[in-house]
């Protein structure tokens, strides 16, 4: 599931016209869609480290969500139609979508731990899960992001479809009355929200400067795509192509300011939507390999969330990782990665893959690797080092030093290792 999409880009990479940005753009879609979710399937070992996983999403929502809702009240947030309150929160008016990541995701988590709290938990994380997911619908309209609304709304429907009719039927009446109380009695977003809401079914009429942009983006994408429709023009190679096939209609830049930057025109690099980026970017093999393996992880995790609402045992994990692979899927239809959020699409994506891939996972390291070690028995020291010494010592000379001084100054031994770590993250971030 995660070695096909990882051959997929390295087959684009090497056959990128440029080279150079191919090899950075590599091992940043390599980093986003394979390395972090399959360190998450093989870092998370039980459901209850996928439940920290989980809560530390709605953790960070919450942080974003507050943030965002004071823009919107004090007047400090990213510019819209003439007046600084789109939410963004710390993630800055440069990537707007951020927020909206964030919030979703903490939406989706919560929502499913409200409909299914795992055996044992306390009787109070029902109500203050689900009135996490309505509280945090606040944060997620003021973010003026219809493909936000969109997605979670798409997502938030597979969570309770899953969860049982009557659950969802039930849940989606409240969910519904909520939507009543905060933008009818409240007025949260007030006109601009409702006129961002019906521009949704007005992108066929008279779309925006936005909706504009994205079309012939999207229609430059395709024509990139049938110029090199197996391998692409490699990671990054969108930009460079983009204005040999984009129309005139195209405005190569949008307007961004507010929450405490200037006024600045910020270049579209990519055509805000993550299938059409592979295709034109990735060809045909690389784009069926990536969406292909998320395509099975679904089907994979909903088979295994009927079987652990049979058992009664897991199904807050079931719904929450299928929950965000919805919606992760849905949100590429209009977006892609890029900036700080990305990070969140990638653990989004690993929870989805521990869920569809752990038990599968986990027969590799307890059944197969012990079964060979008893089947090798002394010879799996044959192939050792030609230096190395024949039987180790108790008091593992390299090794046993190396343990010491990190016994000995644990935090002075850290700061290189979290720099490399920082510095192999770096593509993550750009």
């Amino acid at each position: 599931m995660l070695a096909a999409p990882a051959a997929g880009l390295a087959l684009a990479a090497v056959t990128a016209q440029d080279p150079a940005a191919g090899l950075t753009g590599f091992v940043r879609l390599l980093q986003v869609f394979v390395l972090v979710p399959a360190a998450l399937v093989l870092a998370l070992r039980s459901r209850r480290h996928a439940r920290l996983v989980a809560a530390s999403l709605v953790a960070v929502a919450v942080v974003q969500g507050a943030v965002g809702v004071h823009q919107y009240l004090t007047g400090t947030g990213a510019s819209y139609r003439g007046e600084d309150v789109r939410a963004v929160g710390t993630f800055g008016p440069l990537d707007v979508m951020g927020m909206a990541s964030a919030v979703s995701c903490g939406v989706v988590v919560a929502l499913a731990a409200g409909l299914a709290p795992p055996a044992g938990a306390p009787r109070w994380l029902r109500p203050a899960a689900l009135g996490t997911a309505a509280a945090l619908l606040v944060p997620l309209v003021l973010s003026f992001s219809r493909g936000a609304w969109i997605s979670t709304a798409a997502a938030c429907t597979a969570v309770l479809l899953l969860a049982g009719l009557r659950t969802a039927l039930r849940t989606l009446a409240a969910l519904l009355a909520a939507g009543v109380v905060l933008a009818g009695g409240f007025g949260v977003g007030g006109d601009l929200v409702a006129e961002r809401a019906a521009s949704i079914t007005e992108v066929a009429g008279e779309p925006d400067r936005s909706v504009t942009d994205r079309y012939t983006m999207w229609a430059a994408a395709v024509g990139i795509w049938r110029e090199n429709p197996l391998t692409g023009v490699g990671p990054k190679g969108f930009a460079e192509h983009r204005d040999s096939h984009a129309s005139l209609a195209l405005s190569s830049a949008s307007d961004t300011a507010g929450a405490g930057q200037d006024f600045h025109r910020q270049p579209l690099l990519s055509p805000h939507n993550m299938y059409l980026l592979l295709l034109a970017e990735q060809g045909l093999a690389g784009a069926t390999a990536v969406a292909g393996g998320w395509a099975a992880l679904l089907v994979l995790g909903v088979r295994r969330l009927r079987r652990a609402r049979t058992a009664g045992r897991g199904t807050d994990c079931g719904l929450a990782a299928t929950g965000l692979l919805v919606l992760v899927c849905v949100d590429f239809l209009y977006a892609d990665i890029g900036g700080p959020s990305t990070v969140l699409t990638a653990v989004a994506l690993g929870l989805a893959a521990w869920w569809a891939l752990a038990p599968a996972a986990a027969v590799g390291p307890l059944v197969f690797v012990p079964a060979l070690l008893e089947v090798l028995g002394h010879r799996v020291n044959s192939g050792r080092l030609p230096w190395s010494e024949s039987v180790r010592r108790p008091d593992a000379p390299v090794w046993g030093r190396l343990a010491s001084v990190v016994m000995r100054r644990p935090a002075l031994t850290a700061l290189p290792v979290l720099a490399v770590l920082l510095l192999a993250a770096s593509p993550l971030l750009g």
